[in-house]
């Protein structure tokens, strides 16, 4: 995508042991450091991801999807986080 920003130290994983499967990531999205983006896996538009996260699922556009230890999409993070900014 345009507009990304991958963090220091992640991975994308994407082979299973029988084959090789896709990570997506869409436009403006911003991966946090030390993610393991196990594919195959879809990043959305505009979706963040915490630090030190392990993202197994999709992460719906405009959403944070913080996975240390379970994976919790927040929805409408995106929107809620421009509006507090005011832009």
């Amino acid at each position: 995508g345009k507009k990304v920003n991958i963090g220091a130290g992640t991975i994308t994983c994407n082979y299973d042991g029988e084959k090789k499967n896709k990570t997506v990531i869409e436009d403006g999205v911003f991966v946090g450091s030390n993610n393991s983006l196990v594919a195959p896996v879809k990043l959305g538009k505009d979706s963040y991801t915490g630090a030190g996260s392990i993202i197994t699922n999709d992460v719906p556009a405009g959403n944070l999807a913080i996975a240390r230890s379970r994976q919790k999409n927040i929805s409408g993070w995106r929107k809620k986080k421009k509006e507090k900014e005011g832009k």
